[in-house]
């Protein structure tokens, strides 16, 4: 069986965990059952050998955020960078996206416009149509989003996939298996309106009218397919 491993980069509100399980879960849940799936927490433990000894790669989403550098998260980086340079299947997800940003030379940082959070509409590019992990999918589809920090400046070797009129830097692909999305795939639409009704006190405060936000929650089958199509990438190889 593929050895998949999951580099968990934090962990969700406890009122979510006890209810849904932690970040790992979800992407267990809808990964592929014929791979061979690991966790590995990074905040809290050593990486997990050299990135070639696994067939695939998924990071996280995490509270933390990227520009503060953490010791645990740069030596992540790090790693990362070697994995795409080992050509193995990478799939970075919030966190995990502006992580392998950061990792390859680009920039994450506070997005100038504030938080997004919700669903949302992505479109996708032309230079989707013939992607490996994209390819096939609607040129626009809904998607979960909470994030508050994003990429700002692509990596120079990237090929930018995806988009929206808040955020230019939704999808990207380095060489010819590492993608980042700055939407989660793993999220349920149930874990999406948990999130937003546990944010609803900032989401004031930032002048996001919660409600309105929760209202326009559905489901985002196009999205949540990433991971299934990733692990078809990773069996693939």
């Amino acid at each position: 069986m593929p050895r998949v491993v999951i580099l968990k980069t934090g962990t969700t509100y406890p009122t979510l965990r006890e209810t849904f399980g932690d970040f790992d879960s979800w992407f267990v849940a809808r990964l592929a059952p014929e791979l061979n799936v690991h966790v590995v927490d990074v905040t809290v433990d050593d990486l997990p050998g050299l990135p070639e000894a696994w067939d695939g790669i998924v990071v996280t989403g995490s509270p933390a955020m990227v520009s503060d550098r953490e010791p645990w998260s740069e030596r992540t980086a790090g790693w990362l960078a070697d994995a795409v340079r080992a050509e193995v299947p990478v799939l970075g997800v919030c966190y995990g996206h502006q992580l392998l940003a950061h990792a390859l030379g680009g920039e994450a940082g506070f997005h100038p416009g504030g938080r997004e959070t919700g669903t949302h509409q992505v479109e996708l590019l032309d230079t989707a149509r013939e992607d490996p992990l994209f390819k096939g999918l609607p040129r626009q589809f809904p998607v979960q989003l909470t994030h508050r920090q994003s990429v700002l400046r692509l990596p120079e070797s990237a090929v930018l996939l995806g988009r929206n009129e808040f955020e230019p830097h939704q999808a990207f692909r380095v060489g010819p298996c590492a993608w980042g999305v700055q939407f989660h795939p793993e999220f349920s639409s149930e874990v999406m309106r948990a999130y937003l009704k546990v944010q609803a006190p900032d989401l004031s405060k930032e002048g996001l009218d919660a409600e309105a936000l929760l209202a326009t929650v559905v489901d985002a089958p196009a999205a949540s397919s990433l991971l299934d199509r990733f692990s078809q990438v990773v069996m693939n190889r």
